[in-house]
Formats: structure tokens, C-alpha cells, sequence
């Protein structure tokens, strides 16, 4: 793979991790060919993966559909700038003229104590896969255990907050099909839509530094909506989740670069999933500002639909600003550019343009993880509300209708600890309370 050079010179190796993290107060450290995870450690990231993808998820949908670019005109449809932070927000494609409910300015929305984060589209289907797994007792669901999920915690008449792929699979299942058919490009035309990206990359963190048997996991949950290239990108957030529990001595930049080169190694080259991560990658090492390779982005696969990105001919709604493709070059952009710095990549995310709520959520939860609850609160200098209504967007799930962040990490921990004690052949060193799970060096 020609990026991976350009992007990494350190390589990974067990002997080097052992001999840098074999510190107690480290939440993972690898001793021998064991990947050891303190059990309070993984609750605290959970915690943060949730904080960290409310935050994301709520000031990216400031600026959602804001800006999907002007086919036809090859400058750049006239795309927001870093400059433009704190500046009023413009209203989205169908916002009729109005700006965001949330905020007048493009700014991040908080939280506060004494206030609920509402569930929305990126978090609520990831809390509802949660609960299956636990109810089920188990860490592959099936096709009818899914089914039955989505009819009992899913609205079926009033407003669900469903979308494209998601919501088009729902009327397939009260229809009694069944996923993966649900997904099936001749059944569910929208399958290559975003929904499948912003609703289980949490399996990753099921299967702490074992993407291969979180993509097992989560085969089934992505193909409820996903095929084709759609698939592999949300396959690539997974195995990036999965590999952030990974010890590492190196700055947020470079450990994010690294699990992201891994993740990337295990998608087809001749995809266009492949040679977006190739291309964006490229222009953030090339130097130029973040602005000009969104602008690059949307030129290439946008008005020129290159490497095999040929959404635009297809005329649809919006030029398909719901698409998983443009939305992951724009993810990656924020990933990039971020260089781990959560508020900055959610800023990134949030001007890009797109359905930009997604990458924000996504980047938000994954850099939440890495950060945990006190290194969220750092970054941003203030607390954060702990509540949670799930019963914004789903039902059913009393007596937990308004959660909270703790317990939705408990729950979280239950699901990882079953996935290393069934799957994964590990154990528990209750002298530590961590678990001890066999690992091997993953391939770039």
C-alpha cells in the first residue's frame, strides 16, 4: 500500500509497547503476548466514547446539509471556512431560509449539569445494539433477534428519526423481511447511504484490539442497511475502534495515524473507499490547508467522479449528500487535520459540509474513547451533563428512558467482558480487575 510509507515510519512491535507501557496507571499494557485492560479504565473510555459523541453529534447537526457543494460549478459551492467559527450559521437545504434551532453561531453545544443530552440517529441505534447484546446474552445477534429489536425500541408512525438506508429497511422488517436482505441493492435501493457508518462502530469497542472479531460481530448489524463500499467504511470504523485501546507512547497524531494505516490496509485497493482514504491522505501530507482538500474532495468525486465514486450520475436528492462516500472523505478530513485534538476535529468536522453530524459523532466518540471522561473535561475546560434520553428518539427501554453515561458504560462492559470471556479466550486477573486477552501484533 503506497500510503502506508508516507505515513508511518515507526512500526509497531510487542517488545517496544511492553517496554513503554508496563506502567499500572495505564489502561492497557501489553506483557508477554497478553493485552492486559484494566475493567474501571474501560468503563471511564466508554464513558467517554458516549460524552464524546453527544458533543460531536450535537454541534455537527448546527451545520448539517448547510453545505453540499454546487454540481456543475467547479470553484466549491461555496463551502464554509475555518474563519467562519463563531460566525452566524447559515440555514441547511431544508431549513427553509431559517439557521439551527441549536445555535445561532457555528459553535460546539454543550451540556451542562442539569441538562439531558438527547438521543439522536448517531448514538440512539448504537445504545439499542447494546441492549440486544445484553438482553441476548450474546455477542452475535440474529436475524430475528435484530428484527424484533427494531419493531419493539422503534417508532413506527410518529416522527423515528430514521434516514435513507435505515429508514427503508424499518418498512422492510414490518413487512417481515429479514436482515441481511433488508440491505439487498435490489431490495433497498438506499444501501449504500451513510446509516450503517453512525450505527455500529461501537462493536468495535466490544472487541478491544481484536477488529477481527468485532467485524464478525458486527457483520450482521451493518448489513441490515449496508452493501458494498457502504459496508467497508463502516467495517473501517470499526477496526478503528477496536485498535484504540492499543498502548502507545506516541502523540495523538501519530496514534491516530496508526491505527487509521491498519484499518486502511484491510480494504480493497481497487475500491473507492481505498483511494479516498489514499487521496485525503495525501493532501493532508502534502501540507495544504484543510479547506483546500475538502475543496479537492468535492472536485474529484463530486463534478469529476473519479475512481469510481459515480454518485452524481445518478441524480439524486441533493446529489447524494447522504452518501457514505462524500461523507467519508470528509470524515477523514476532520480525522486528519484534527491530529487527535478532540475540539479541533469536531470543528473540522462541523465546517466540512455534508451530513456533517456524522463524522463529528463518529470521530467524537473514537477520540472520547482515547480521551475518557477526565480528558474530555480537560480538553474542553468544564463539565458535562451525565444524562442521557434515549426516549428522545426510541422506546421501550424504561426503566432507563433518561440513562446515564455510567451506567451506559457498565452496560458496555458486561457486553466487552462476555465478547473476551466467549470469543476472544481471554480471562480475568481479579487481583488487578482487568482482563488479560491474547494478542497478536495487527497487520498494516
Amino acid at each position: 500500500m503506497i500510503i502506508t510509507g508516507i505515513l508511518l515510519t515507526l512500526q509497531v512491535s510487542g517488545q517496544h509497547v511492553a517496554k513503554t507501557e508496563n506502567h499500572l496507571h495505564k489502561p492497557a499494557r501489553i506483557i508477554g503476548d497478553s493485552l492486559w485492560v484494566s475493567k474501571s479504565a474501560y468503563a471511564d473510555k466508554l464513558y467517554g466514547f458516549w460524552l464524546g459523541q453527544c458533543i460531536g453529534n450535537w454541534t455537527g447537526l448546527v451545520t448539517e446539509m448547510d453545505k453540499i457543494g454546487n454540481v456543475g460549478d467547479t470553484k466549491t459551492g461555496a463551502f464554509y471556512t475555518r474563519d467562519e467559527w463563531g460566525q452566524p450559521d447559515e440555514p441547511s437545504i431544508w431549513g427553509e431560509g431559517v439557521p439551527s434551532e441549536l445555535s445561532k453561531n457555528i459553535d460546539f453545544v454543550f451540556k451542562g449539569q442539569g441538562e439531558i443530552w438527547g438521543a439522536d440517529d448517531d448514538t440512539d441505534m448504537e445504545y439499542m445494539y447494546q441492549h440486544l447484546l445484553l438482553t441476548h446474552k450474546t455477542p452475535y445477534l440474529t436475524p430475528k433477534q435484530i428484527r424484533q429489536g427494531w419493531l419493539h425500541h422503534i417508532h413506527e408512525k410518529e416522527e423515528n428519526y430514521l434516514w435513507v438506508s435505515n429508514q427503508k429497511a424499518f418498512d422492510l422488517m414490518q413487512n417481515g423481511m429479514l436482515p441481511p436482505a433488508t440491505s439487498d441493492p435490489e431490495n433497498n435501493p438506499h444501501f449504500d447511504m451513510i446509516d450503517a457508518q453512525l450505527t455500529t462502530e461501537i462493536f468495535g469497542l466490544f472487541a478491544p484490539g481484536h477488529p477481527e472479531t468485532a467485524l464478525k460481530m458486527a457483520w450482521l448489524p451493518i448489513r441490515v442497511t449496508a452493501r458494498k463500499e457502504a459496508a467497508l467504511i463502516a467495517e473501517f470504523y470499526i477496526t478503528m475502534h477496536s485498535l484504540a485501546i492499543l498502548p502507545s507512547n506516541q502523540e495523538p497524531e501519530s496514534q491516530i495515524m496508526e491505527i487509521a494505516t491498519i484499518a486502511r490496509a484491510q480494504v480493497p485497493d481497487t475500491t473507492y473507499v481505498a483511494k479516498m482514504f489514499d487521496f485525503v491522505a495525501s493532501c493532508y501530507i502534502s501540507g495544504i490547508p484543510w479547506e483546500a482538500t475538502r475543496d479537492s474532495v468535492y472536485n474529484r468525486y463530486q463534478v469529476q467522479q473519479m475512481d469510481g465514486y459515480t454518485v452524481t450520475s445518478r441524480n439524486l436528492y441533493c446529489n447524494g449528500c447522504f452518501a457514505g462516500g462524500i461523507n467519508f472523505a470528509a470524515s477523514l478530513i476532520s480525522l486528519f487535520y484534527g491530529k487527535g485534538n478532540l475540539p479541533e476535529t469536531i470543528k473540522i468536522g462541523t465546517l466540512a459540509g455534508w451530513d456533517s453530524d456524522n463524522p463529528t459523532a463518529t470521530w467524537g466518540g473514537l477520540l472520547g474513547f482515547i480521551y475518557g471522561k477526565d480528558g474530555i473535561e480537560k480538553a474542553f475546560g468544564r463539565s458535562f451533563s451525565d444524562k442521557f434520553n434515549i426516549h428522545r428518539t426510541r422506546k421501550n427501554f424504561e426503566p432507563y428512558a433518561i440513562d446515564n453515561f455510567r451506567h451506559m458504560a457498565i452496560n458496555g462492559v458486561k457486553v466487552t467482558e462476555m465478547t473476551i470471556l466467549k470469543e476472544l479466550n481471554g480471562r480475568v486477573d481479579k487481583g488487578s480487575n482487568s482482563w488479560v486477552i491474547p494478542w497478536n501484533i495487527p497487520k498494516k
